[in-house]
């Protein structure tokens, strides 16, 4: 029987880091989305730096 190895990494930043700021960006997006269409599919992807936020991505609703 063959053995399988894996490796887990994962990172972690903390509070106020600009991927922290981005991840909350996205999460907002797609809560507000999926309240209007819980069918929704959502792509969002969110850029952070000093005075600027940049929201790209795809969204697909029923309406």
């Amino acid at each position: 029987m063959p053995t399988h190895r894996h490796v887990f990494t994962s990172e972690s930043v903390t509070e106020g880091h600009p991927d922290k700021i981005a991840d909350q960006i996205s999460d907002a997006v797609l809560d507000a989305i999926l309240v209007e269409d819980p069918n929704a599919r959502v792509a969002c992807e969110t850029l952070v730096t000093t005075g600027m936020a940049v929201i790209a991505g795809e969204i697909t609703t029923s309406t």
